[in-house]
């Protein structure tokens, strides 16, 4: 009789390839090219793999954790981590930390914490480098008043202005626990954290906060924005590129290597 283990993976991928996390009908997703590969390991079956977040199309990740149950005996973390990263290849998916999943964990509900990333390359040369990694704005952005206008938004709030029309979440209560605007030369980094984040929630917020740093709205405008829990009254939804899903946070953490 085959063992079968659950492992915990920390993942990072390009998204640009992608349609996503999840498995869809039109298009390769990272799901996809992570159960084929762990098939190997497994019979040859497919197994599924939950993720902590399910990121959209163009959102890349360097901390994303997922989990999978193979029936390959009891195969050292390390091995695991390696045989999925030949399998893999040549997609832009790696797993760089693998871990035997605790008991009773999981990669999706026990998270307590989500961190997220999103750069704007704020010059008048579009990027050549960074080109599928930035939000290219070119017009000047006050990253003060931006980030004034963001520390209004923290704590627990209803952010239906800031979902998207097909978010599928139950209510649009969430809490905010940081959300902070720095630059450094020509980037601008909006740094999100939460329990758990609204589809689109992060890219809604910077592009709103966009707004403020162009000048067009006061520092004000973004909690007005959110106390009308009126989406159509928010700024633009910023480009899947400049996101990226940093990491999660645990409170039993699986023992990585």
């Amino acid at each position: 009789m085959t063992t079968r283990r659950r492992y915990a993976l920390t993942l990072e991928y390009d998204g640009a390839p992608f349609v996503g996390w999840q498995r869809q009908d039109n298009g390769l997703s990272v799901q996809q090219v992570l159960e084929e590969a762990a098939a190997r390991l497994n019979n040859g079956v497919p197994p599924l793999a939950v993720a902590a977040g399910r990121t959209d199309a163009g959102v890349h990740a360097e901390g994303q954790v997922a989990e999978i149950e193979i029936a390959a005996g009891e195969l050292p973390p390390e091995r695991v981590r390696e045989a999925l990263n030949f399998h893999t290849r040549p997609h832009p998916v790696s797993a760089v930390r693998a871990a035997v999943a605790p008991e009773g964990w999981s990669a999706r509900f026990s998270a307590v914490r989500r961190g997220y990333r999103y750069r704007i390359l704020n010059r008048r040369a579009r990027p050549a480098l960074d080109i599928g990694r930035v939000w290219h704005v070119q017009g000047r952005l006050d990253t003060e008043a931006m980030h004034a206008a963001a520390q209004a938004l923290l704590g627990r709030h209803d952010f239906s202005a800031f979902r998207a029309a097909s978010c599928q979440a139950k209510t649009a209560e969430r809490t905010l626990d940081r959300l902070d605007v720095s630059r450094l030369g020509d980037e601008v980094v909006v740094t999100a954290e939460a329990r758990s984040f609204l589809h689109h929630q992060v890219r809604n917020l910077v592009g709103t906060l966009a707004m403020v740093g162009l000048g067009r709205r006061g520092p004000e405008w973004p909690r007005r924005v959110l106390d009308g829990r009126d989406r159509t009254r928010a700024g633009q939804t910023a480009p899947a590129e400049g996101l990226c899903f940093v990491f999660v946070r645990y409170n039993v953490e699986p023992e990585w290597t």
